[in-house]
This record gives structure tokens, sequence and C-alpha cells, in this order.
């Protein structure tokens, strides 16, 4: 006699992993510069030219709202201990000055 008991077979359901997104920053930056390029070296229609420019556009906000991301990231990791950010004056390397001593 096996009684109430069964097995009972494992249903968990698997999730595929995300995979880590591409760096969708230099993507769209890219097509960004490619957009450019063709709005300034090639002869468009305006039908082109409008396409292009609102795609433009599109880029160009999303490349601004990731900038604005990473600072505030940034922000967070440089926080002094009342969780205000650490902000420095840029100061360039003693390398990367160029000197103009001619």
């Amino acid at each position: 006699m096996t009684g109430g008991l069964r097995a009972r077979r494992s249903t968990r359901i698997r999730v595929p992993m995300a995979k880590p997104r591409t760096n969708d920053f230099e993507k769209s930056f890219q097509q960004l510069e490619k957009i450019v390029q063709r709005l300034e070296g090639e002869e468009l229609s305006l039908d082109e030219s409008l396409e292009l420019f609102e795609q433009g556009i599109n880029l160009s906000r999303f490349c601004h709202q990731k900038l604005e991301q990473i600072e505030k990231k940034i922000e967070l990791i440089l926080a002094d201990a009342k969780g205000e950010p650490v902000t420095e004056p840029f100061e360039p390397e003693e390398d990367d000055v160029e000197t103009s001593d001619v």
C-alpha cells in the first residue's frame, strides 16, 4: 500500500538569465556619428534628411540620458559619509597638458 503520498516532480520554471546588455551607449553614439556624416556629406532628399534628423535627435537624447545616469552613479560612489556628493575640480595630469613655451 502506497498511501496518499506521491512523488512530486519538480515544476520549477527555468527563466533564462538576462544577457548583459551590450554597450548601448557606444552603439547609439556610433549610429549618431554615422547619421551626422550622412547629413553633412551626402545630398539627401528632404524626407531622407528629416528622417535621419529625427533618428539623430532620438539617439542624442538617449546618449544624454545615459550620461546623466552614469554621472548620478558616480556621485553615489563618491559620496561622503553624510551622503553628500564629493566633487573635485578636474586637474589634468602634467603629461596631458601641452606646454607652449615656444
